[in-house]
């Protein structure tokens, strides 16, 4: 098998990758609010991109049609969510009411590492449209290659997370500048209230 063989799968599974991961969502909506911040950005970015390493894994290896066949799974997920959505969608709206701004002397309202991974992780593992794109279709897509190339397909899947997640992150702090001003946070924190709730109001009732 030379390398054009393996291009063709890797690259395949790169822009599927990038098309599904790319959207505007609460995760997404987190990581870009702590790399404007610059709080523990690469303990963020790397949370999310493990886990998507982890669930491409699972989707290729079989684990969507465990998933489809145990939907009681499902939708415990899709209620822990919602209700975790909108409970953050409350926090954001409240920052959204009474806004900080960034400065170098220090930041209001910082989270700790602890709290930030503990974020990441459930905006991640209690999202069932993570299970979706993640272990269903891009399991579905990649088992559509050879059993050699399937793997590969994975690979650019995966490596489209890790781009896509550390772009977000660490490019986030060309945005500083305008997160000087409380204006600035007013904004980006309403539409994450909104985001957050519409997500969280979506996964409630099954849309």
């Amino acid at each position: 098998m030379d390398l054009i063989e393996l291009l063709g799968p890797t690259l395949l599974g790169f822009g599927t990758g990038l098309a599904l991961i790319v959207a505007i969502g609460s995760q997404n909506a987190f990581v870009l609010r702590q790399g404007i911040r610059g709080e523990h950005v690469a303990a963020v970015v790397l949370v999310c991109t493990v886990s998507d390493a982890l669930l491409i894994a699972a989707g290729i290896a079989g684990i969507g049609a465990l998933l489809e066949a145990s939907p009681a799974v499902v939708h415990v997920a899709r209620y822990a969510g919602a209700a975790f959505l909108v409970g953050y969608a409350a926090m954001a709206a409240r920052r959204a009411i009474r806004p900080g701004a960034l400065t170098t002397s220090g930041r209001q309202n910082a989270l700790s590492a602890g709290a930030a991974i503990s974020t990441v992780l459930a905006l991640t593992w209690l999202n069932p449209h993570v299970y979706l794109d993640t272990v269903l279709l891009l399991g579905s897509v990649a088992n559509q290659q050879t059993q050699d190339l399937r793997w590969w397909f994975g690979a650019g899947a995966i490596a489209a997370s890790t781009a896509w997640f550390s772009a977000l992150g660490f490019g986030a702090r060309i945005l500083r500048p305008f997160f000087a001003r409380p204006s600035s946070w007013r904004l980006l924190d309403g539409l994450i209230a909104v985001v957050m709730l519409a997500l969280g109001v979506r996964l409630a009732v099954g849309a």
